[in-house]
């Protein structure tokens, strides 16, 4: 599975904490990001994540054309729900793209524990049942 992420400045900290505590998991994946948060997570995890520009200059959008081309299968974007960003137009363009594909999303830790765990119980492999049907 190929996993995008994405953090705000102020939830960039949990994400790498975050990363730490499933990169066991997480190093079996593909792992996506944008700009300054894969960099984060790399040096504090060392996994392979593929980065694309910042979320300032359209690392969001990147993402989200992957997500149109099914390229990616979970999304875990870390909001700051209580400072808007100017990027909110584009990240509410990314959840829509995810409600049309079907990705399984998460803004916050909680929901991304609960995805984690299903990824890690095979729960998540829905596309490869669509496939094979």
């Amino acid at each position: 599975m190929t996993i995008a992420l994405i953090a705000h400045d102020a939830k960039k900290e949990l994400m790498v904490q975050f990363c730490i505590a499933y990169c066991g998991i997480l190093s079996r994946h593909n792992i996506v990001a944008t700009g300054t948060t894969g960099k984060t997570v790399a040096e504090a995890t060392g996994l392979d994540i593929t980065r694309f520009l910042a979320g300032s200059q359209g690392g969001a959008q990147q993402i989200a054309s992957r997500i149109g081309c099914d390229e990616i299968d979970l999304l875990l974007l870390f909001r700051d729900p209580l400072n808007p960003k100017p990027t909110e137009p584009d990240e509410q363009a990314l959840l829509r793209l995810c409600d049309v594909h079907n990705i399984p999303v998460a803004t916050n830790i909680a929901t991304a524990e609960v995805l984690i765990h299903g990824l890690e119980r095979g729960d998540l492999d829905w596309r490869e049942i669509v496939k094979n049907s």
